[in-house]
């Protein structure tokens, strides 16, 4: 079952289940997907239906800590749960741990010595760990390890 075919799947399910939170994030990232699909070349693949998805988590993530800085617990509580439906379709995400190993086996692979050499690691890891880590902090453990 294509990506695609699972999210109308859950649409109907929710319908069914009249859970109004769902469903309204599930019709979002459908037509994030039908929007792709039709500006893309053809079916939108599974590494661009993650990034959709990733997107949107990361946009109510940021509204949910705006709101909570704003003392808009009414609004952020209704971010934070649209956050965690979306979490459900993303991939399991490395822990910060992980992510210190792999910068260093990429550090050690390159021979980097110096924050100069940043791009290079970044290069490396952005590609590795796309969907798997936070870009965010991928370049903090980088910052850290080469200083």
């Amino acid at each position: 079952m294509s990506f695609m075919e699972q999210i109308s799947a859950d649409i109907k399910a929710a319908m069914l289940s009249k859970d109004k939170e769902k469903l309204s994030v599930l019709r979002d990232i459908k037509s994030k997907l039908m929007l792709e699909n039709t500006s893309g070349t053809g079916e939108v693949t599974a590494a661009t239906a993650m990034k959709i998805v990733m997107k949107l988590h990361k946009q109510r993530t940021e509204t949910y800590q705006l709101y909570m800085e704003q003392n808009r617990e009414d609004l952020a509580s209704e971010e934070k749960i649209q956050a965690e439906i979306l979490e459900t379709y993303l991939p399991k995400m490395m822990s910060e741990a992980e992510v210190a190993m792999e910068v260093s086996a990429a550090i050690a692979q390159t021979g980097a010595s110096g924050p100069q050499d940043m791009g290079k690691i970044m290069g490396i890891l952005s590609g590795k760990l796309a969907g798997k880590a936070d870009g965010k902090m991928i370049a903090s453990l980088v910052k850290q390890q080469l200083s």
